[in-house]
């Protein structure tokens, strides 16, 4: 399982606080040591630590459309995302990852797309030409996916391992 961790609205942009957001992120290493990947975008942060099934040659996350406005970290695997994929063909692909037809379904069908997915996954996705995002996990929830809210009730964070929800919030 991949660890993924995504703050939103963070008031707080400094460097110390980015900082921060690498380290808490660092202690999700455990649920993926093949790759470490952060994205930021204002007050917006998505890390993610991945653990390589599906194509571990390319697939390093957050994982992005085409011209990298929509971002999305993932854990979990799509099932069908061949079929997906198929269905999606004015789409440029840079990876073989199950997981970037998200990112793609998102551009073409909007939100309605989650209900496309089949398999075992939790992800955020932000579109960063309205600053929207979406979080969302499998119907039976086989992989966690966790909310909280900061001091200031503005920021959210989303978080694949609960007992790191506090550090970050604080």
């Amino acid at each position: 399982m991949c660890g993924i961790l995504a703050v939103f609205g963070c008031t707080d942009n400094s460097q110390a606080k980015r900082s921060r957001i690498i380290e808490l992120s660092r202690r999700l290493r455990h649920r993926g040591p093949d790759w470490s990947g952060l994205h930021c975008y204002e007050d917006c942060y998505l890390a993610h630590q991945r653990l390589a099934i599906v194509d571990p040659a390319s697939g390093d996350q957050p994982l992005y459309n085409q011209d990298k406005t929509v971002v999305v970290t993932v854990n979990g695997e799509i099932y069908n995302h061949k079929e997906l994929r198929a269905q999606l063909k004015s789409h440029t692909f840079r990876t073989g990852s199950d997981c970037e037809v998200i990112a793609h379904l998102y551009e073409e069908h909007g939100e309605d797309f989650v209900d496309m997915l089949d398999g075992m996954f939790s992800f955020v996705l932000l579109d960063t030409r309205d600053k929207s995002f979406i979080a969302a996990r499998d119907a039976i929830g086989i992989t966690p996916l966790y909310i909280g809210w900061g001091l200031d009730g503005m920021s959210d964070c989303f978080i694949s391992a609960k007992r790191y929800l506090e550090d970050v919030l604080s």
